[in-house]
């Protein structure tokens, strides 16, 4: 598309999408009520109006303090917590999809302005706090030259690391600020077009497998089923021999992972589709069931069809499993981690969950890090906003929310990829 061409179709899609407000968001929980279906020409976009953080801060519940514990990284995207306390930064853009149609390219534009200008880091760096007081007096790059990294994962002296298009690991001792060499390959991902690049990652409780959430090629099968191939699926991953299975389908894109400590359930936040409206269709929390199907692209939140879907399958849409819990729409959940009591009676069990914000709404929805209460290992009650402040009551947005890590000792990692920073999230009584 010309230069022209493009800005006077941002021009118009500007004056298409600023008319009127959104209503009300979808509740979230585990019975949300769906709105009808809305389609039209263009989405609604707001675009994320990026501005520094100065003396700001982020705000967090009475009881607690948020501190930036490293800073001028390059798109940090999730963290993994070491044994010794080292914190693991994956830190990178992926993503080689090419546009299909002009409203690809207007998207795509808008989407852009509200995300760090920063060069991709494609790195994993290393930051310490050698006597434990809350600084991080060391920030270095642990291992570099990787290919767009985003989920992370340890076991048994070994780092797992989900590139766009591989799955890797590296050899770690304590101690180590930089990697002995290059990763070894466990197996190779799913990489063609990278539509959703991001591979999250988690390892099950007994070490055996990893499961990585690799995301669909397209919104709404636009390229074609070919192209979804190993797409919108988790896979299960035998660490030892690099073997994988589908184990679960049908999730658009399921972009964190985690396992449920005591049970060893594997659950998953999971970005949904868009143009059905601003309040459709729900992002989501969830078990992943071994060999269920969640609905996509034939149906969402169960047996409720997407009409743009041709052919229709009605076996597929009858199988569709229900979600646990609704996170409501376009709300783009990226960061997920269990809870510990050491967090505090209010956040003792649960899950905190990282929500990177809308764009395709007129009226913003996100940016912020929540708190989803459990009981008895399942979802109950209302979500609580934990960490808010990112976009702001003056319509600027200092920070974006991705992955979330539950230090044991008592702190919540976030990682902001708008601002370039980590935060430490720690009670203060």
């Amino acid at each position: 598309m010309k230069r022209s061409s493009l800005f006077s179709a941002i021009a118009l899609a500007s004056m298409l999408t600023a008319c009127g407000g959104d209503p009300a968001p979808i509740e979230m929980g585990p019975t949300p009520t769906l709105p009808d279906q809305q389609r039209g020409l263009l989405p609604k976009m707001k675009i994320a109006d990026p501005a520094i953080w100065g003396d700001q801060r982020p705000v967090v519940p009475a009881g607690f303090s948020i501190t930036p514990i490293a800073t001028d990284l390059k798109i940090p995207r999730q963290t993994l917590l070491l044994p010794n306390g080292d914190i693991l930064v994956a830190e990178g853009r992926g993503g080689n999809a090419a546009k299909l149609t002009p409203k690809d390219v207007i998207a795509g534009y808008i989407k852009a302005q509200g995300n760090t200008q920063v060069e991709s880091g494609d790195r994993l760096t290393l930051l310490r706090d050698a006597n434990r007081d809350g600084t991080y007096e060391l920030q270095t790059v642990f291992a570099d030259d990787l290919n767009a990294p985003y989920g992370l994962a340890f076991i048994d002296g070994q780092i797992y690391v989900a590139n766009q298009d591989a799955l890797v690991r590296f050899a770690w001792s304590e101690g180590q600020t930089r990697a002995s060499g290059p990763p070894e390959e466990v197996t190779k991902l799913p990489s063609e077009i990278n539509h959703h690049w991001t591979k999250a990652l988690t390892a099950s409780a007994d070490g055996r497998f990893v499961y990585v959430g690799i995301g669909s090629n397209s919104n709404i099968t636009e390229r074609g089923m070919m192209a979804e191939q190993d797409r919108a699926v988790v896979w299960e991953i035998d660490v030892e021999s690099g073997m994988h299975r589908q184990y679960a389908t049908g999730l658009r894109n399921p972009t964190a992972l985690a396992i449920q400590p005591g049970s060893g359930q594997l659950w998953a936040v999971v970005n949904e589709r868009d143009e059905l409206g601003p309040n459709l269709v729900p992002d989501y929390l969830t078990s992943v069931q071994e060999g269920a199907f969640y609905g996509w692209p034939y149906a969402y939140w169960g047996p409720n069809p997407d009409p743009r879907v041709r052919p229709q399958d009605q076996e597929k849409v009858a199988s569709t499993v229900v979600p646990d819990y609704s996170l409501g729409s376009h709300v783009a959940a990226l960061g997920l981690d269990f809870s510990t009591p050491a967090m505090g009676a209010q956040f003792a069990e649960g899950v905190f969950i990282g929500e990177h914000g809308s764009w395709n709404r007129s009226e913003p929805v996100g940016y912020k890090v929540i708190f989803v209460p459990f009981r008895n290992g399942r979802p109950a009650g209302e979500a609580v906003d934990f960490v808010t402040g990112f976009f702001g009551e003056d319509g600027k947005t200092r920070g974006r929310p991705v992955g979330v890590t539950v230090d044991p000792a008592g702190a919540l990692i976030v990682a902001d990829d708008l601002s370039n920073t980590v935060w430490r999230v720690t009670r203060t009584r």
